[in-house]
């Protein structure tokens, strides 16, 4: 078996002293899939990403795919490359407000069940900048300044049937998860496009968001970048879906 030293350096890195079971059980399978997702993935030029933003990625994109039992294997290796308590919990937290608690409890489990663990103490120190009484004013503010000003009375926009589906994307969407800390602007944008592109289904959405990343600073460069952090844990076509939505949110930017 001829698994690339540095696949099995950053294993190493990943699994302080374990082995891997799958070298035992399936190991022409783990040669070409540790060589890809660790070695050449990580090595492509061009394509570098440092470890920390690269592990919130593959948790995102994780959680979009509902890949639960990845999830768990790969939450260790997420904490050994700096990934915070909080981080996780505001991974977790957002996605719900994209893919909904029905597919999300799982993973809030999982992730309480990994920190308890490690000994860390719950509930973590709250996040929350805002109360129910301006959730709507600073989820607006929000929106605004990821998607810009047009964003200002888009909650009250749409027909009277179903103009409280903006209104909640304002309070609730944005207002409940975004003023968080915890995590950035850009971090939570680039989780929101995991959790589309792993997902699918949502381009019209995904080309949205892309074109929100690359207003606040994630270029077109960088999405690429997290595109392709994600192939060995989403495959081909949602990730060539994701490069399409890109390149449309680039064009319609010029």
């Amino acid at each position: 078996m001829a698994i690339s030293d540095f696949s099995k350096e950053y294993h190493a890195k990943m699994f302080p002293g374990s082995v891997n079971k799958f070298a035992v059980t399936d190991p022409e399978f783990i040669e070409r899939f540790d060589n890809f997702a660790f070695d050449e993935v990580l090595n492509q030029p061009g394509l570098a990403l440092d470890d920390h933003t690269r592990w919130i990625a593959i948790l995102a994109t994780l959680i979009g795919c509902q890949g639960i039992d990845a999830f768990r294997a790969m939450v260790p290796a997420a904490m050994n490359f700096d990934v915070t308590p909080v981080e996780f919990k505001e991974i977790v937290y957002q996605a719900v407000a994209y893919l909904g608690i029905g597919r999300v409890f799982p993973f809030l489990n999982a992730v309480n069940e990994a920190l308890e663990a490690q000994g860390v103490t719950l509930p973590l120190e709250g996040q929350s900048t805002n109360i129910t009484e301006n959730r709507l004013e600073t989820g607006v503010q929000k929106q605004v300044d990821i998607f810009g000003e047009g964003m200002r009375t888009f909650w009250q926009s749409g027909p009277a049937e179903s103009r409280h589906i903006n209104l909640w994307l304002a309070d609730n969407c944005f207002g409940d998860y975004y003023t968080r800390t915890g995590l950035d602007d850009r971090q939570r944008e680039m989780i929101t496009f995991c959790f589309l592109s792993a997902q699918g289904g949502c381009e019209p959405q995904l080309t949205s968001h892309a074109a929100a990343n690359m207003r606040i600073g994630n270029d077109k460069q960088f999405l690429i970048k997290i595109i392709s952090a994600g192939i060995p844990f989403i495959g081909y076509p949602r990730s060539l879906n994701a490069l399409r939505c890109v390149n449309e949110a680039a064009k319609q930017a010029e």
